[in-house]
């Protein structure tokens, strides 16, 4: 695989780029008859602007293109309720499909539980539709486990859904 760098974003064309990417991210699961979980247009520079005001969004670049993106985030009460600082929780990991080479996408969510052990957090959590198995499937093929159900988690730009709620030990 070519030489993938990852990076935070640092100005509102990083923000533009993460827009488009997920757009083209939700276009790409509807292309593929799967529903219910992003649409395009529902989020815009100014969600992403304040993920980064507590959390953190990171790029990967392949050969200088953006290749994936994913938030990091220190707490998820709406997803987990009031949390001791143990975890860190990935939201919206998103490979460009058009161009990032195959396996992109597990070395972004192994560079994002790198960064959580690296800031002495031993779990990286996440939440991922209910009812998209493929995408369930995945994550536990990658060394989660399903912990709980989040039913009516409150969603950005849309109604509330249903959530697995998935867990990985780190080392720190």
């Amino acid at each position: 695989m070519n030489d993938i760098r990852f990076r935070l974003a640092a100005d509102d064309a990083d923000l533009a780029s993460v827009v488009r990417l997920r757009d083209d991210a939700a276009r790409w699961m509807l292309a593929r008859g799967i529903t219910g979980q992003w649409q395009p247009g529902e989020l815009d520079e100014s969600h992403f602007r304040r993920v980064t005001a507590s959390g953190e969004v990171w790029l990967a670049e392949v050969d200088g293109r953006l290749a994936g993106a994913w938030e990091l985030w220190w707490e998820d009460e709406d997803a987990w309720g009031p949390q001791p600082p143990v975890a860190g929780y990935v939201h919206r990991l998103m490979v460009d499909r058009s161009s990032a080479p195959p396996g992109t996408g597990r070395l972004l969510l192994q560079a994002a539980e790198r960064r959580v052990a690296a800031a002495g957090r031993a779990l990286v959590r996440l939440d991922c539709l209910a009812g998209n198995a493929r995408l369930n499937t995945y994550y536990l093929n990658a060394g989660y486990q399903a912990v709980g159900h989040k039913a009516g988690k409150p969603q950005p730009g849309g109604a509330p859904k249903s959530f697995t709620l998935l867990e990985k030990p780190v080392r720190v």
